[in-house]
């Protein structure tokens, strides 16, 4: 019995197959970023879920400011806030083991600036049965 030889590869299922992975990746990927920077969020009893915000400012542990995952020093953020408009919500990450000195300058920079809808974000705690 003769057996033919392959002429050509069918490679349209192979790249099928890799656009539909590919598609999988990229959804889930989406789904598991919460934040580019490594911060440990403060535990409190009511957590806030996703609010949309216009802006997000996130503190370090080490007292580092980013502005929309930009790191900013205490000037940059004040010439940043003076282009927005106060009615805007934000959002405040600041890592638990921050300095709360460098959270109260960041929170009276808003206050002075007349932002109202401040948001502080955190992760909601564990209660453990006793």
């Amino acid at each position: 019995m003769d057996e033919k030889s392959f002429d050509y590869i069918n490679v349209i299922p192979l790249v099928d197959v890799m656009l539909v992975l590919l598609t999988i990746v990229l959804t889930g990927a989406t789904f598991i970023v919460s934040g580019a920077l490594p911060i440990e969020l403060p535990k409190a009893q009511a957590s806030q879920t996703d609010v949309a915000a216009a802006l997000t400012i996130e503190i370090d542990a080490g007292g580092a400011i980013y502005l929309d995952r930009r790191q900013l020093d205490r000037r940059g953020l004040e010439e940043r806030l003076s282009q927005i408009a106060p009615a805007s919500p934000v959002i405040i990450r600041a890592d638990a083991q921050c300095r709360l000195q460098a959270f109260v300058d960041v929170f009276d920079m808003l206050k002075t600036r007349g932002f109202i809808r401040i948001d502080l974000q955190t992760e909601k705690l564990n209660e453990q049965a006793g």
